[in-house]
């Protein structure tokens, strides 16, 4: 399985909002064209953490095709009032704001 975590800023208060947003995404064939096996959000003191997970590590290429869709297009439109950049000065797409893994542990089966 392979894994990405995209971190932003979010209001706190607009967590039920951004849920709603992701839970209808998800609800269609969008997120199986994308390879997206789970998704999990988080928020923490104004910080945003998408986590999802993946079957391989081929979900970025299947994202970037993704792109154009008109679904992908529509729900990112709608998340800009909520999520924001975690440096905006940097951000170009969801790319820039992925974090870097430097640790992982699995248990044995």
């Amino acid at each position: 399985m392979h894994s990405t975590l995209i971190v932003a800023r979010m209001d706190p208060d607009s967590s039920i909002d951004v849920a709603r947003l992701f839970a209808e995404f998800d609800a269609g064939d969008m997120p199986h064209r994308m390879g997206t096996r789970r998704r999990q959000l988080f928020s923490y003191r104004g910080l945003y953490f998408h986590l999802q997970d993946f079957d391989s590590d081929n979900g970025g290429e299947l994202i970037e095709q993704a792109k154009a869709d008109p679904r992908f297009i529509g729900i990112s439109d709608d998340l800009k009032p909520f999520i924001e950049a975690y440096d905006p000065a940097t951000w170009r797409s969801p790319a820039d704001a992925m974090a870097t893994r430097f640790y992982n542990w699995e248990a044995s089966a």
